[in-house]
């Protein structure tokens, strides 16, 4: 009796692993194919729409790449990423051109973006870059790839 119930729980403790990794290899294969757009970012006490009053904040990423590309609310933004399971963080950005930004919102952007340590997906979908274990950017989806 003692050798069924050791199967019986070795089988389901297998089968909780490979759904559990499965889970999170979906959730990273949801980063790519689509375009993210800013709809939260911690730190500034300026409204979000103050801080992007023409344009919000784009990310799409390139897995072959491993580059991310964008806006960062006025400017494009090109940087390369490292992703391993949950960790994700951002290398320095590419050039770019550099207009004039209404609200201070790209330079909030730009500092937070270098911050990230991980990123999650949560259960609406959602996008949230963290820093440490706290959320500090949340994007939505816009477009599919």
């Amino acid at each position: 009796m003692k050798k069924y119930t050791f199967a019986v729980l070795s089988v389901l403790t297998l089968l909780f692993a490979s759904c559990t990794a499965s889970k999170s290899a979906s959730n990273a294969g949801d980063l790519f194919g689509t375009t993210w757009e800013l709809e939260y970012i911690s730190g500034p006490r300026i409204a979000f729409e103050g801080l992007y009053p023409n344009k919000k904040p784009q990310l799409t990423f390139d897995q072959k790449e491993t580059k991310v590309y964008g806006n960062n609310g006025c400017n494009g933004y090109s940087a390369s990423y490292t992703l391993k399971g949950k960790s994700l963080t951002f290398g320095e950005e590419g050039p770019t051109t550099m207009m004039f930004c209404e609200g201070g919102g790209e330079q909030v952007f730009l500092k937070q973006i270098r911050q990230i340590t991980s990123y999650s997906i949560d259960k609406d979908g959602k996008l949230n870059l963290i820093q440490g274990d706290i959320p500090v950017m949340r994007f939505k989806k816009i477009a599919k790839q």
